[in-house]
């Protein structure tokens, strides 16, 4: 102890006397270590972190998949109504089987009422997670079956709406305006169902109650989700085994419109499922950091062992005098050491600023933002990546001092001014891999500034300029009747049109480009499918009012929905030109007819009265076939599937196309909404270009970290070769002098110089795209009509380093050139 102690104090004072290069390898470590640790916050939150719940790895996702139906790997599969029930009494792998669906609900009561997130769960799926309630309890399985309108809060929304009020149980809130009882408060790290973003978290759980519609007239929707716990030693296999029983059950009880649809049972652990879709994102991410502390330490590694030869006679003397070689290796392990914990330590608050900063501008497609943070974990990470940066940067040139020979030290030390083939040769190795590994960030970074500016450039089908969007949803205890809901619609619409600058006006079930992608199925007359061919799925929007003139969407053929087409009248539908060519090609589509559901669905024809051009329903994606219906005759499209009671036009986005910026038309549209429900929220008030730009958020966010690891990469890369190159240029400085006196150009000494930095950068360009050729195909996943090995990209990043490094040797070149020989000499 009594030696490192002594070894600290005096890797202290050799630190004191060169403050700049204590300073220079402080800070190069305190953004590596930093940036890393910011990221691997993000991984241990999203991929490492365990869920928040008991015996996580029992856990499992339940679902059908459906024949026909692309299924992504990142979605987890939906169940019906009814598969709920059938799953629930038919499995045995499981200790607990619970049904759940996200939901939103008007909150009010409680100041200026507001739209929120909430989940609709059976009873059972609280004893699944095995999470008991902070405050009070939960609701019960005859709850859940008498529609008992109960409600659990989270910890959240008791802290901010109720300010954490104690008393809370009991009390009853407004749900669509009728009145639930809080029974309930989860405790603070509680989070169900899991899914993507910081805003779409539950902010409440009420009981499923299903509806005699949805447990009878459900069989066709897998919009619900089954959460389940596996008994002790059972894996997932063995309950998917188990559920094919249950699958085959539901199956059978399918109506004649479903008979043909085939179901096999998946089981999915939770914890993959809910971070399937991030995974491709912060394992790119990750890799990127990695990159960045990788230059770091090669930059730190080169700055430790410039040092060393600039104490080789320093070092040579104390040899001389009995010094040991391990104590030479243990001072500058120490002092390496020492070094990289000051970078880690002020790396540390440097992750702690950007997480509290940017923990807002993730991208929506995280999951569980809230477990991200600097937790235990996370500060155990830096600490023991600042001590293994330091023992990994600081041990070659460690062990470069410890070796070092005095008579060829003292001989070095004379008037030739080199420092050893050896010793160059590895600061030159260490900065072509800094090149190199710049190189292959930079390359990712061009890749997805392309992909993304490919992206932009997609036409939409759609104008986006001057265009105002909101949500409103209806609430059924005051909307109850038909009547009721075309009245309030059609005032709406009517106000909004007489606003000044107002153009149209339309409300619509699916904003185009918005990332929503919900697809159902449908039948073409006439159309006979190839063989193995699935169900033919379409994106099938709800409209009402002059959406399309209000959405800026051109009707290519045939005419736009009236007035006419209400209830009663004959059922009509606007296609767009992919479905028009693929199921019709070369023919006329006004005339033709198709209908909802599978083909031996029993459902009433819809007749093609126009036709528009493609609509992007997600910006990245290619244009699906779709087709649009007047909210108006939603009832009778649906036929016999319609259940008792169903209303159309409950709510929607609203489409306000005016001559002013959007912004300005956001006040005089919630002045309207009020006039007619005072109570009524607006949620979701956004220029439809703003809709847009949210849907890009994604890729907009993975462009800018990339780019951003990037241009700090280059960076360091080229400090990393202006330092070799300056400071073997300042080693030669006698050469350089004894040229100039013999008679040489000074142009000829600048050559040389910018020729060393050459041959450097020519060689971390090759290896660089070696490498970027087997690495970018890691990013096949995040680009958009853009191949990994587009050799533009990689040309364009290779001279760009290949200058940047020639430009970084230009400083060195032109001090050697100008070199005074008289002055030198002495000097030496």
């Amino acid at each position: 102890m009594g030696l490192i102690i002594r070894d600290l104090r005096y890797a202290v004072r050799q630190l004191r006397t060169s403050p700049v290069f204590a300073l220079t390898a402080v800070l190069t470590l305190a953004f590596g270590i930093g940036a890393t640790t910011a990221i691997f916050s993000i991984v241990e939150g999203v991929l490492l972190r365990p869920l928040p719940f008991p015996n996580q790895a029992r856990l499992v996702i339940l679902g059908d998949i459906v024949e026909g139906v692309h299924h992504s790997g990142g979605d987890a599969p939906g169940v019906t109504a009814p598969g709920i029930r059938t799953y629930i009494r038919d499995t045995r792998a499981f200790s607990d089987l619970g049904g759940y669906q996200p939901s939103t609900y008007e909150l009010s009561g409680l100041g200026e009422p507001g739209q929120i997130n909430a989940a609709r769960l059976t009873a059972s799926v609280f004893p699944v997670l095995g999470v008991s309630p902070l405050m009070g309890r939960a609701f019960t399985q005859q709850e859940d079956e008498g529609s008992q309108q109960v409600v659990v809060l989270s910890y959240q929304t008791w802290r901010g709406r109720f300010h954490g009020d104690t008393g809370i149980l009991g009390r009853k809130i407004l749900l669509d305006r009728k009145p639930y009882e809080i029974i309930g408060v989860m405790p603070r790290e509680f989070e169900f169902p899991l899914v993507p973003g910081q805003l779409n978290r539950s902010e409440l759980w009420v009981p499923m109650s299903f509806t005699q519609a949805e447990l009878v007239q459900g069989a066709g929707n897998w919009g619900y989700s089954l959460v389940g716990r596996l008994k002790p030693g059972v894996t997932p296999a063995q309950a998917q085994q188990d559920a094919v029983g249950a699958a085959q059950e539901i199956m059978r009880n399918f109506p004649p419109a479903l008979s043909s649809r085939r179901i096999h049972p998946a089981v999915q652990p939770l914890d993959e499922t809910t971070v399937a879709e991030a995974r491709p994102l912060v394992s790119t991410l990750l890799l990127a950091v990695v990159v960045v502390l990788f230059i770091a330490c090669a930059n730190l590694a080169g700055l430790l062992l410039v040092r060393v030869i600039r104490r080789r006679r320093e070092i040579s003397v104390r040899l001389a005098l009995g010094a040991s070689g391990a104590a030479i290796l243990r001072q500058s392990l120490v002092e390496a050491l020492l070094l990289s914990i000051a970078g880690g330590m002020l790396g540390l608050i440097l992750a702690a600023i950007a997480m509290r900063v940017g923990v807002s501008f993730l991208p929506e497609t995280l999951p569980r933002v809230s477990s991200i943070g600097l937790d235990w974990h996370v500060v155990a990470f830096a600490l023991g990546l600042a001590v293994l940066t330091g023992l990994l940067c600081g041990l070659i040139p460690a062990f470069a001092a410890s070796r070092t020979g005095v008579n060829e030290a003292l001989k070095e030390g004379g008037r030739t001014g080199t420092a050893g083939g050896g010793h160059a040769r590895l600061r030159s190795a260490l900065v072509v891999a800094e090149l190199a590994v710049a190189l292959l960030l930079l390359t990712a970074s061009g890749l997805l500034l392309r992909s993304f500016e490919k992206m932009r450039s997609v036409g939409l089908g759609f104008q986006v300029d001057h265009t105002l969007t909101a949500t409103y949803s209806l609430p059924r205890q005051q909307y109850s009747t038909q009547a009721a809901i075309d009245a309030f619609n059609l005032t709406m619409r009517t106000k909004l049109e007489q606003l000044p600058g107002v153009q149209a006006v339309g409300v619509t079930s699916l904003l185009p480009a918005a990332g929503v992608q919900y697809l159902a199925t449908f039948t073409p007359e006439g159309y006979v499918p190839p063989k193995g061919a699935g169900l033919n799925l379409a994106w099938i929007p709800q409209v009402m009012g002059n959406y399309f003139q209000a959405q800026g969407i051109s009707i290519i053929r045939g005419r736009d929905f009236t007035p006419a087409d209400r209830e009663g009248a004959p059922l009509v539908v606007i296609v767009n030109r992919t479905l028009a060519e693929h199921y019709w090609p070369g023919q006329d589509p006004i005339g033709k007819r198709l209908h909802r559901g599978p083909t031996e669905a029993a459902l009433p024809w819809l007749t093609v009265v126009g036709e528009i051009d493609g609509v992007k329903q997600l910006a990245d994606a290619p244009t699906e076939e779709q087709f649009y219906t007047p909210f108006s005759q939603g009832k009778a499209d649906v036929g016999s599937f319609a259940p008792p009671g169903m209303l159309t036009g409950t709510g929607g986005s609203i489409v306000l196309r005016g001559q002013m910026p959007p912004e300005q038309m956001a006040d005089s549209l919630r002045a309207v909404v009020h006039s007619i429900d005072p109570q009524l929220p607006l949620t979701q008030v956004e220029s439809m270009g703003h809709v847009i730009e949210e849907g890009r958020a994604s890729r907009r966010f993975n462009t800018a970290l990339i780019s951003a690891f990037a241009a700090a990469a280059v960076l360091l890369a080229l400090i990393g070769i202006y330092s070799v190159i300056a400071f073997s240029t300042a080693l030669r400085s006698q050469e350089m002098a004894i040229r100039l006196a013999l008679g040489s150009q000074r142009s000829s000494v600048m050559r040389l110089i910018l020729v060393s930095g050459a041959k450097l950068g020519l060689a971390g360009c090759g290896i660089g795209v070696i490498a970027a050729i087997f690495a970018t195909r890691l990013l096949r996943s995040l680009l958009f009509q853009v191949d990994a090995l587009d050799p533009v990209i990689l040309v364009l990043a290779a001279v760009s380093i290949f200058l940047l490094a020639l430009a970084a040797s230009v400083i060195p070149a032109r001090r050697a050139a100008f070199i005074e020989p008289v002055e030198a000499l002495r000097t030496e």
